[in-house]
């Protein structure tokens, strides 16, 4: 039966099909999520939790309890839930087929290749040894499949696990992982060809014709899909006009395909998955695969596919494994097998002329385990060429291989940062006749045009150019097409792999197009995949080789048709607080409301009225030098306000600074924060700054220079609310460890205090503006001393360093001590505003 009358009836559910289905595959993903969870920390890839969880359900742990096995798992249902993970197994590798760019393997390096099929030859040797210790046990079996299998079990190299792995290290970016990524897939594909085969063979009739018969069928069925299948499916891309929606009969009819090459291949003695991989794999790439892999992935990857993970180890009885030999034996063939794939791999790079310490973790990358593996192992012992304790054996040696890598590769393989060290990290420091160099990060093309915009005005010229290196970040998810765009070596032109890709074009397409018709840019653009709580390391790591100036990064939260601000994703904000903690230069936060774009003339030429809010400090000078640069084009307006403390203010303006004692107090108490007013420090580096922007911009009719006298917060809150709205944008600095009585009282309402006070303010939809906002953070970091400013001023390339500022007492300011800044400034031969430093002992808290 299969569904029951009800509990009420006296029914147990779990004597009808249906609902021990629901029980099973409930139990199966509740497993599995949970020790995704648990080896989350040691940054296991998810397949190890899949097989896991089968292991633990089966008859390895909880199975050895009788009622729980013949009541969740009786043989009866067995039948059911392999049936289903098939079906699932079946769908998945349409979809890996599907991914798959063939035209990625044909254009990839002969090193790649050799890398690849030299993994494999010993391992497969191994493979063919161990067969003989196992085969003399006495089991009637080919002995020649026997060999086939396990040498493709133990040589295959799983690529999208691998692509995860390579991700959770963050060595996606790297040659290491390119090298790896295109080896592994030509190892999957090798690895098909092999199974096809070794299927094909699993025939104990030596004499019989059947292999043969099953090799050319199997032959004419891929024939068949590329010389049919293939054309039909372009005629049906072509029937369908460019950014319309498939119809819905055509995907019907390609996902019945699927079952259909299923159905053909398991027919014809070669397994179902086989077909449907196949059938996949000649469709072409663009926006119908896109669309196919949006329906299937998250239903199929979820929830169907762990379900053929928990089979293999529901088949998995770990006590078959019996006797002190045979897990030496285990022991061994791990042993061997990582080995040999690790010499065949280094003697290769040797051979390239890559360092060893590289080769070796290539090796170990190239060790990594999944899918086919458990799908030729399954095969295997469906076809009893594997017996209970050799598949037990197998899957073991699959969990332990994958599982000792990402922990083992850490410890190895630390790739040599070439942070250079450099001095150039904020705009007020940077030369006016040297290239700007500016990080842009990108979530989605909705962040795109602001961000061209905004370049765009930041006038780059002959004598100062733009470098632009704009990263679009990617979610780590575990979709196996999200991974893919980290194996993104496509030409241009070639239609996109996913929605990823698709929107990774776009943003890049964009900025191409900005740096051919925008002289005196260069754009490099890259793709930071990682989850949201780690991309900042990336992002920040990023900006110090590169020595980056300038790091934008969009704000949280985007605007809406009604004028609101409503956030996008809470991990965002998350991320854009921990790049302010953590860049090693200056950073921008930009609110974008879309930057005026019909304000724009020509391809060349923009025209936006800018306002500079000036109360102090470095943050708020690095917000007036950015304004000063974007000043110098002709389509620019540049307002500047100053807010001026009244004369009803009480208290003085005081920096935030850490504790003098800290340097010699090794207690807890040595981070504990002071406020230690500097006033006139900061008030003189602020008054040489307007006075030199002043001076400049003395009969410039495009900028205005405006002051206000306010005597708290209400009062400044006032003269923001009136300002006119003829502005498109506000550049104001994050305020960070000021303490400013113009402002005081406003962080008490704060909804995102990484803006800072003011920021917040413009930012929040209480103030009735369309601009948009960039809050800029002035990277002050571990200056240290007049030393310091000395070795500076005769441009000594020292690291500045990035670690935690070290507390100087500061002599009373005067005229003395900025006398002499001011005298090393001149020593440069630069513009004052340009060669004048940020406060070396203010720390930004």
């Amino acid at each position: 039966m299969i569904t029951t009358n009800g509990i009420w009836q006296g029914d147990n559910p779990l004597d009808y099909s249906l609902p021990l289905f629901i029980l099973q595959l409930t139990l199966v993903v509740v497993t599995t999520r949970l020790l995704v969870l648990i080896f989350k920390p040691f940054r296991q890839p998810r397949v190890i939790a899949e097989i896991m969880g089968g292991v633990l359900l089966g008859p390895s742990v909880f199975g050895q309890y009788k009622p729980f096995a013949d009541t969740i798992f009786p043989m009866r249902s067995v039948m059911v839930i392999e049936t289903m993970a098939n079906v699932g197994l079946l769908y998945f590798l349409f979809l890996v087929g599907l991914e798959m760019d063939i035209a990625v393997i044909r254009r990839m390096g002969k090193r790649a290749v050799i890398i690849a099929v030299a993994g494999m030859i010993l391992p497969f040797a191994i493979g063919a040894v161990f067969s003989f210790l196992i085969h003399d046990r006495g089991q009637s079996m080919n002995q020649g499949t026997f060999i086939l299998f396990l040498g493709v079990a133990l040589s295959v190299t799983a690529f999208p696990v691998l692509a995860r792995v390579l991700a959770d290290l963050k060595l996606v970016n790297t040659e290491l992982a390119r090298i790896a990524l295109s080896s592994a897939l030509v190892n999957d594909m090798c690895a098909w060809a092999l199974l096809a085969l070794a299927i094909a063979l699993a025939e104990n009739d030596s004499t019989s014709l059947a292999p043969l018969y099953v090799i050319l069928s199997s032959i004419a069925f891929v024939c068949f899909c590329i010389f049919v299948v293939r054309p039909a499916v372009c005629w049906i891309i072509q029937r369908t006009p460019e950014g319309e929606s498939f119809s819905e009969f055509y995907i019907y009819l390609i996902l019945t395909g699927v079952m259909i090459s299923g159905f053909v291949t398991d027919a014809i003695g070669t397994h179902s998955v086989f077909g449907a991989f196949v059938f996949g794999l000649v469709i072409p790439n663009g926006p119908l695969g896109v669309t196919l892999i949006e329906k299937l992935e998250d239903f199929v990857s979820g929830l169907l596919l762990p379900l053929f993970f928990a089979i293999s180890g529901l088949r998995t009885n770990i006590t078959t494994i019996q006797g002190v030999g045979t897990w030496g034996l285990l022991i061994l063939v791990i042993f061997l097998a990582c080995i040999g794939k690790i010499a065949g791999t280094v003697i290769v790079c040797l051979f390239y002329q890559m360092p060893i310490d590289e080769g070796f973790t290539l090796g170990l990358l190239m060790n990594t385990k999944g899918l086919v593996e458990l799908i030729v192992l399954n095969v295997g012992k469906d076809q009893k060429v594997l017996d209970d304790e050799a598949f037990a054996i197998m899957v073991i040696v699959a969990i332990v291989m994958t599982g000792i890598i990402t922990p083992i590769v850490t410890t190895v393989y630390k790739p040599a940062r070439r942070s250079i060290p450099y001095k150039r990290r904020t705009i007020q420091r940077s030369k006016p006749d040297a290239e700007l160099r500016v990080l842009v990060c990108v979530h989605t093309p909705r962040n795109v045009p602001t961000m061209i915009n905004l370049l765009e005005a930041s006038y780059p010229t002959k004598r100062s150019p733009l470098c632009v290196y704009v990263l679009h970040l990617v979610e780590l998810s575990g979709r196996a097409s999200a991974m893919l765009i980290v194996h993104n070596t496509r030409k241009s032109g070639r239609p996109a792999l996913n929605r990823t890709q698709a929107q990774s074009d776009h943003i890049i397409n964009a900025f191409e197009n900005y740096e051919q018709h925008a002289g005196c840019v260069s754009v490099q653009p890259l793709t930071a995949i990682s989850p949201y709580s780690t991309m900042h390391e990336d992002i920040c790591n990023l900006a110090e080789d590169k020595r980056v100036a300038f790091l934008i990064i969009p704000f949280h939260k985007q605007q809406t048709v009604d004028g609101g601000m409503e956030a996008m994703n809470p991990a965002f904000r998350t991320m854009n607080q921990n790049v302010l903690a953590n860049a090693p230069c200056s950073v921008g936060i930009l609110v974008d409301r879309g930057l005026n774009t019909s304000n724009r003339m020509t391809t060349n030429q923009v025209s936006h009225n800018i306002v500079v809010l000036f109360f102090g400090g470095p943050d708020d000078r690095e917000a007036l030098s950015y304004a000063w640069r974007m000043s110098e084009h002709p389509g620019i307006s540049l307002t500047l306000i100053r807010f001026i403390p009244g004369p009803d203010v009480a208290e003085p303006v005081g920096v935030v600074k850490p504790d003098p004692d800290a340097a010699n107090n090794s207690n807890s108490n040595s981070k504990i924060l002071c406020v230690e007013t500097d006033e006139g420090w900061e008030k003189q580096l602020d008054e040489k700054l307007i006075k030199e922007f002043r001076v400049q911009h003395m009969n410039d009719e495009s900028i205005v220079y405006v002051e206000k006298v306010v005597n708290n917060g209400e009062e400044t809150v006032a003269e923001v609310r009136v300002m006119d709205n003829v502005h498109d944008l506000f550049i104001v600095g994050r305020g960070q460890g000021m303490i400013s009585p113009l402002t005081a009282g406003l962080t008490d309402w704060s909804e995102c205090p990484e803006l800072g006070a003011i920021g917040d303010l413009l930012a929040s939809s209480d103030i009735a503006t369309t601009a948009s906002v960039l809050v800029v953070q002035q990277f002050v970091g571990d200056e240290g001393s007049a030393a310091h400013d000395h070795e500076l001023d005769n441009d000594h390339d020292h690291d500045e360093g990035l670690g935690t500022p070290q507390p100087v007492a500061l002599s009373p300011a005067g005229g003395d001590q900025f006398g002499s800044m001011h005298q090393n400034g001149n020593k440069r031969t630069l513009p004052p505003i340009w060669a004048q430093n940020s406060n070396p002992n203010v720390f930004s808290a």
